[in-house]
């Protein structure tokens, strides 16, 4: 299992998508205010995901 790094693009929960801000033992917090429709999800700006939960999309270092 590879485990994300602050400033990857994570995806989970089918489609929900965050930027990984803080890498805990067992989960990352995730800000998902880069989503453009996240006004409309009525959702927290934050959240914590298991690593088991999520997939790494890409890294911003990355093109």
């Amino acid at each position: 299992m590879k485990i994300a790094e602050v400033g990857n693009i994570v995806e989970f929960k089918e489609g929900l998508q965050g930027v990984v801000e803080k890498v805990n033992e067992n989960s990352v917090i995730v800000d998902l205010t880069i989503m453009e429709n996240f006004h409309d999800l009525d959702m927290e700006e934050k959240t914590v995901i298991n690593h088991k939960r999520y997939k790494i999309l890409n890294h911003p270092n990355e093109h």
